[in-house]
């Protein structure tokens, strides 16, 4: 049952990524009534927030688009920040938003800050222990036993779980953020801020989607630890 629950978010993150994508080719091809791109409206919302030392810059890959607060960069791929498109400026201004959120001391966003160097750890703890238990259920029985690998396996996915909760507050308050924005600033039209509002609504069900997997791995090997212990 419980892989089968796995299995079906598996496919549940595959359908909504698709979706993600076909409503980003979609709104891509809808002009900007403001004609605008997405590089133009990033940087006019960073300046009517009062962000200095931030740039806007392009980067390579498709759906790469993020706010890296260690350089101060608002990285959009390229059809982003050449894009003259409702998704152009609903993507660049979602990435602002986090611009807006790090500048104003966002409180989820400095608990995620916070949670990435543990989410990094757990991710190498988690490479050690399935390399450990390769070895150990083949070669050498003794190297880590099932209760022990369960249990630190099942913390680091509680960090991961706790990563992905946290997540979603900051997603969503980043698009609050810019869907007001560009409606106020008449980046976009009543139709347009619709668009860019189903797009920006298909992206948070992707993060949705990441924190009840990371959920269910974690309930397994909870499961799997207490189980062990029997």
């Amino acid at each position: 049952m419980v892989f089968v629950i796995i299995i079906g978010f598996m496919v549940l993150s595959m359908l909504v990524g698709n979706g993600l994508r076909r409503k980003f080719k979609r709104y891509s091809r809808m002009a900007l009534s403001a004609g605008l791109s997405g590089e133009e409206v990033a940087v006019r919302m960073l300046r009517d927030h009062g962000i200095g030392g931030v740039s806007v810059v392009s980067v390579s890959g498709h759906l790469t688009d993020h706010y890296n607060p260690s350089s101060r960069t608002i990285n959009l791929s390229e059809a982003v920040y050449h894009g003259r498109s409702v998704a152009s400026a609903a993507v660049a201004a979602h990435e602002c938003g986090h611009a807006i959120q790090h500048a104003q001391a966002y409180a989820m966003l400095r608990l995620r800050s916070a949670l990435v160097p543990l989410q990094h750890i757990s991710a190498r703890i988690l490479n050690f222990i399935f390399i450990a238990m390769l070895f150990g259920a083949f070669t050498l029985p003794s190297l880590i036993q099932p209760h022990m690998a369960f249990g630190i396996i099942a913390v680091c996915y509680g960090i991961f779980t706790l990563f992905a909760f946290v997540t979603l507050p900051v997603e969503l308050d980043a698009s609050k953020r810019a869907l007001a924005w560009i409606y106020n600033r008449r980046i976009v039209n009543n139709d347009e801020r619709r668009m860019a509002s189903d797009a920006l609504r298909q992206a948070a069900l992707t993060y949705v989607v990441a924190a009840l997997s990371s959920l269910a791995m974690l309930l397994y090997y909870v499961f799997m630890f207490v189980q062990s212990r029997d």
